[in-house]
C-alpha cells in the first residue's frame, strides 16, 4: 500500500511537471512569436520610413529649376542667329536648366529678329520657356541673368579706330546703364562684340554697381582655335589638349601660349612642346595662324566667324557657372588684378579655373623672355585702346 501510494505521488509529481513544462513552453513560444512580431514591425516601418525619405529626396531632385533669364544683343545677325539655338537646347547652362531668351537688336532689325523669335518656337525647345523679341534695350535688360554683348558697331571700310570706338563708346555706355538699372544683380555679363576687351572696359565704367568680376569678354574662341590647331598638327583628339593660354586683347597681338599645356596620351600626360619638338612652329606659324584665323575666316566665308563664336561664348558661361574641371584651366578676358605684371584696370585674357559661379586668374605660371615680350605687346596695345575709349567719352 505504502509503495502503491508513492508510486501514486510519484506519477502525479510527473505529471504536474510534465504539465507546468507545456506550459511554460508555450508561454516561451507566445514570447517568441511577439518578438518575431515586433521585429517584423520594425522592418516594416524602417522600409515605409526610409521610401517616404528617398521620394521626399526625389522630389527635389526631380524638381525643376526656376528658368534663368539670357540676354542676346545683336540677336538678328549671324552670331545671335547660331547662339540663341544652343542657348535654347541647352548648351550654354546644362541640359537641365530652363531658361528665358531676351533678344535685342536695332529698330532696322526688328523684323528679322521677329523671324528669329519665329523659328525658336517652331523649334519647341523643352527647356525653352519663354522669348522676348525687343528694339527697346530696357525691356531687353530687365530681369537679366547672363548678358551675352553681341551686338557692336562693325569697323566699315574708309573708318578711322577712333569713329569705331566712338560709336561702341556710345552704345555701350547707354547698354550699361540699362543692365545697372534692370539686370538682376549678380547679372554676369559675356562681350563679344570687338573690340572686345574695351567694350567690356567702357560697360564696366558705367555700371558700376555690377561687381567688375561679372563683366567678361570672350577670348575662348582664340582658346579654342588653339586647342585645334594643336590637335591637328598632332593628329590627337581635342579632348586629350588642355591648359592652352591666350594673353591679352581678342586681336592680332593676342599671345597663344602652349608652354604649359599638355596633351593625354596611352603613357599618360606629355607637354606639347615635347610632342611637336617644333619650336620655331610654335613660336611663329603657329601663333600667326592662331592669330590671323578670324581674317582667314572671312577670306574663305566671305563672312565672319558666327557659328565658332557661338559655341565659344557657350563654353565660355558654361564654364564660368558650373565649373571649369579638375586640373584645368580655360582663358578668359577678365578684369587685370596685377598678375602676371599686366597692368590694373585692364580687361585682359588670363587662363582662369572657375568655381560655384566665380572665375580665379591662375596663379605661379613660368613666364620665359619670349612669352613676357608678347604679354607686354599686348598688353601695350590695350593701354592704347584704353586711352583712346576715355577720348572718345571725353
Amino acid at each position: 500500500m505504502v509503495l502503491l501510494h508513492l508510486y501514486k505521488n510519484i506519477g502525479l509529481d510527473c505529471f504536474d511537471f510534465n504539465r507546468n513544462c507545456l506550459f511554460h513552453l508555450s508561454v516561451f513560444e507566445k514570447m517568441e512569436n511577439i518578438v518575431l512580431f515586433q521585429k517584423i514591425l520594425l522592418v516594416l516601418f524602417t522600409i515605409a520610413f526610409f521610401w517616404k525619405l528617398i521620394k521626399y529626396m526625389w522630389s527635389f531632385l526631380s524638381m525643376e529649376k526656376e528658368p534663368l533669364t539670357v540676354l542676346v544683343t545683336g540677336a538678328a545677325g549671324q552670331i545671335g542667329y547660331a547662339i540663341v539655338p544652343m542657348i535654347a537646347r541647352g548648351a550654354m547652362l546644362g541640359p537641365d536648366q530652363p531658361v528665358i531668351l531676351h533678344m535685342l537688336d536695332i529698330e532696322p532689325a526688328a523684323e528679322s529678329l521677329n523671324g528669329v523669335k519665329m523659328e525658336l518656337i517652331d523649334a519647341a525647345f523643352p527647356l525653352l520657356r519663354g522669348v522676348v523679341a525687343t528694339t527697346d534695350v530696357q525691356e531687353a535688360c530687365t530681369g537679366v541673368n547672363i548678358a551675352v554683348m553681341v551686338g557692336g558697331f562693325p569697323r566699315k571700310e574708309g573708318m578711322e579706330r577712333k569713329d569705331v570706338m566712338s560709336k561702341n563708346v556710345s552704345i555701350y555706355k547707354a547698354q550699361a546703364s540699362a543692365l545697372e538699372k534692370n539686370a538682376a544683380a549678380d547679372v554676369k555679363v559675356l562681350v563679344v562684340a570687338n573690340p572686345a576687351n574695351t567694350n567690356a572696359l567702357i560697360l564696366k565704367e558705367f555700371a558700376l554697381s555690377i561687381p567688375q568680376k561679372n563683366i567678361t569678354c570672350l577670348t575662348r574662341l582664340d582658346h579654342n582655335r588653339t586647342l585645334g590647331q594643336i590637335s591637328e598638327k598632332l593628329n590627337v583628339h581635342v579632348g586629350d589638349v588642355k591648359n592652352v593660354v591666350i594673353w591679352g586683347n581678342h586681336s592680332s597681338t593676342q599671345y597663344p601660349d602652349v608652354n604649359h599645356a599638355t596633351v593625354t596620351t596611352s603613357s599618360g600626360e606629355k607637354p606639347v612642346r615635347e610632342l611637336v619638338a617644333n619650336g620655331q612652329w610654335l613660336n611663329k606659324e603657329f601663333i600667326t595662324t592662331v592669330q590671323q584665323r578670324g581674317a582667314a575666316i572671312i577670306k574663305a566665308r566671305k563672312l565672319s566667324s558666327a557659328l565658332s563664336a557661338a559655341s565659344s561664348a557657350c563654353d565660355h558661361i558654361r564654364d564660368w557657372v558650373l565649373g571649369t574641371p579638375k586640373g584645368s584651366w580655360v582663358s578668359m578676358g577678365v578684369y587685370s588684378d596685377g598678375s602676371y605684371g599686366i597692368q590694373p584696370g585692364l580687361v585682359y585674357s588670363f587662363p582662369v579655373t572657375c568655381e560655384k559661379g566665380q572665375w580665379s586668374i591662375v596663379q605661379g605660371l613660368k613666364i620665359d623672355k619670349f612669352s613676357r615680350g608678347k604679354l607686354d605687346a599686348t598688353a601695350q596695345e590695350l593701354i592704347e585702346e584704353k586711352s583712346l575709349a576715355y577720348s572718345c567719352l571725353n
